[in-house]
């Protein structure tokens, strides 16, 4: 990014200084007597005195808690030794549903399925619904520390399921129902709930998809399952046959209807999620994240950089297999309305989101980057045919945003707004960069480093560098680090996985760069960097240039080991998904490879480009460029069930020209 290049976006000088950020700030300088006149001020102090930031954020976001905390931080030993708030106790569930009495009436979950229908749940039936789950939960013995797993859609009854199991202090894993079975067992196999909440069946692109099979293999296959509970949707007969036993949810709600709300008192770092890796490069990652570093974590997220409060209607496309999932559940803490969807983005047209947006007053809209750039590829303008008056922020995740996107959000969803590109993952089940409220937008960069998190790049020496690609990382503890992977008994996997690249350095593996500007820029993952010649390429970049034809709907860049003259090298193959009806020929594929040696430079230029009809994904809708990677070489990819479309996969198998000079 240029020194000279203007932003794309500024907030309101009175919108930004009556933001909680502008607030947090305030309150900040007068506590801590430093002279913090702006967020990079801000930003430094909160890394530099971390304990007196987190303490205080604790006491702005207003943490509810039974017991104080006698230390904020112990780091006594490496960064994954840090212990955060030793001695508080609360529960997550208390301060997600800490509405329920100020705002009793007030919508707090707003459901729209795509087959029309609409269900809204207020804070106090909300509450109601969470103690008469929680109360059956400790009927049949579900106790804290028990595991209860969830193959569930993105509805109401997730999120009820959620806080019942939250507020008895067992802990909450979940997998949305387009899983396979195998997928499935892969993740909750590892973790041995003793309860399975799961669905009959959902809606999808105009279908009505069947789990019950699925459901019944999936409880044969978990020994450890003492309970299965059904969720009726497409089907309201007889339950299937279950290996276990099992309970319908309408009936468990009226059995213990009344129920009085409890909450287990826990420590800090007592766990509240397990969540999973990819994995596509075998089997899943268990990491578990704890209760009080979530629930901090995301409140400074979504109250300081998301500038949510009471009365704001919070959206966010994602289903119960994604982090985002977690993450918007937290927005209740805030006094936010969630406004849940469950269905195809794109049916019965395009603009199925936008008239959910405008028919629910949505006034933060989140997404991932793909959809975005599948917006415009449709040819859909949401602010010719939407009111979206309230609408102040749009967030963007799960790949990077392209800046040309930027410009199609500006111009054709709406000039004034907030775009906030986020980033950061499951591994911390929140972000190391995301918006502000009080910052302007750069085309094509997050527009900061959170709060508190000691974000760098570095080089491959280790040192922290700007406007210069290298690895993100993270060079002082923070509260949302997972607690530990599950059955790591000496945290050695845990280790492994973010502590080898630079000691006592946490190392996220996303290809990154820091701006003049204070944001950041993805490049993409860092394991994917392509690498011919010896100069480290991000995928993303290609990725920009190349669907920024019109013929091009997608694409996916992978490094392929070959000999030549001076020994063992890397070449780009580049494989490209045309328009319906379009087939890849030389003057196209001349025309690809043009572009991208104008747009970027000659080292980008792929040695091959073909054409394939589908690229696959995981179920959170990222590319896979491993697995891909893995079958160009004759390699096997271990865990297929990890994708949407693992078939995808066999499209790259033995493709001709694939090995020639």
């Amino acid at each position: 990014m240029g020194a000279t290049e203007a932003p794309i976006w500024t907030p309101d000088p009175r919108l930004a200084q009556s933001s909680e950020m502008a607030s947090f700030l305030t309150l900040a300088r007068t506590t801590s007597g430093q002279p913090l006149d702006d967020y990079t001020d801000l930003h430094r102090w909160s890394v530099q005195q971390p304990e007196s930031f987190w303490d205080l954020l604790w006491q702005f976001c207003g943490v509810r808690a039974s017991q104080p905390a006698d230390a904020v931080l112990e780091t006594a030993g490496t960064m994954a030794d840090a212990r955060w708030f030793r001695g508080a106790r609360l529960n997550y569930a208390e301060n997600v549903l800490r509405y329920r009495d100020r705002r009793p009436n007030e919508p707090a979950l707003i459901f729209r399925g795509e087959n029309d229908e609409r269900t809204v749940l207020s804070t106090h039936e909300l509450a109601e619904e969470v103690a008469a789950l929680a109360a059956w939960l400790r009927s049949i013995g579900v106790a804290t520390g028990d595991r209860v797993a969830a193959l569930m859609p993105n509805r109401p009854e997730t999120i009820i399921a959620l806080l019942a199991v939250a507020s008895i202090g067992a802990i909450w894993s979940s997998a949305s129902p387009d899983f396979g079975v195998d997928g499935v067992i892969d993740r909750f196999g590892q973790i041995e709930p003793k309860v399975l909440i799961g669905i009959d069946g959902y809606h999808y692109a105009g279908k009505r998809i069947d789990v019950r099979g699925k459901m019944q293999e999936t409880a044969a296959r978990l020994p450890t399952l003492k309970q299965v509970l059904l969720v009726p949707w497409l089907f309201h007969e007889q339950l299937p046959s279950l290996s276990v036993a099992t309970a319908r949810w309408p009936d468990i709600l009226h059995k213990h209807a009344g129920a009085a709300l409890a909450f287990e008192q826990l420590p800090f770092d007592h766990p509240l999620y397990i969540l999973f890796s990819s994995g596509t490069t075998g089997q899943p990652k268990c990491i578990v994240h704890g209760a009080g570093g979530t629930l901090l974590q995301h409140l400074k997220e979504l109250m300081l950089h998301t500038d949510l409060a009471p009365g704001d209607r919070l959206f966010y496309f994602t289903t119960c297999g994604w982090m985002m999932w977690n993450w918007m559940v937290s927005g209740l803490a805030a006094g936010a309305t969630l406004v849940l969807f469950d269905g195809s983005p794109f049916y019965p047209e395009p603009g199925v989101l936008w008239d959910l947006a405008e028919q629910e007053r949505v006034t933060v809209f989140g997404t991932s980057a793909k959809y975005i750039s599948g917006l415009e590829k449709a040819g859909m303008e949401p602010a010719e045919h939407h009111d979206l008056s309230v609408l102040r922020a749009l967030l963007s995740t799960g790949s990077p945003l392209a800046p040309e996107s930027f410009d199609y959000v500006y111009r054709a969803v709406k000039a004034d707004l907030q775009l906030a590109s986020i980033s950061g993952g499951t591994d911390i089940v929140s972000c190391f960069a995301l918006g502000n409220p009080m910052l302007p937008v750069y085309r094509g960069e997050l527009q900061c480093r959170g709060l508190g998190l000691a974000v760098e790049v570095f080089d491959a020496a280790g040192r922290a560098v700007t406007c210069e690609r290298g690895e993100l990382v993270c060079t002082r503890p923070f509260p949302c680090m997972p607690v530990g992977f599950w059955k790591d008994a000496d945290g050695s996997r845990y280790r492994a996985a973010y502590f080898e690249r630079f000691p006592n350095v946490w190392t996220h593996g996303d290809f990154a760069e820091l701006t003049i500007h204070g944001g950041l820029i993805i490049h993409g993952r860092s394991d994917a960097v392509l690498n011919p010649g010896g100069v480290r390429i991000g995928t993303a970049e290609l990725y920009r240039v190349v669907e920024g034809l019109d013929q091009v709907l997608e694409s996916i860049a992978v490094g392929q080991d070959y000999h030549d003259a001076h020994g063992v090298d890397q070449r780009i193959l580049l494989f490209v998904v045309l328009r319906p009806g379009l087939t890849l020929d030389d003057a196209l594929r001349d025309t690809i490879k043009q572009r991208i040696r104008d747009r970027l430079t000659p080292r980008h230029v792929p040695a091959k480009v073909f054409q394939v009809a589908e690229i696959p994904r995981t179920r959170s809708g990222k590319i896979v460029e491993l697995a891909v990677r893995d079958v160009i070489h004759g390699r096997p990819v271990l865990n297929r069930e990890a994708l949407v479309n693992p078939h995808a996969l066999d499209l790259f198998t033995d493709l001709p020209g694939l090995n020639a000079e």
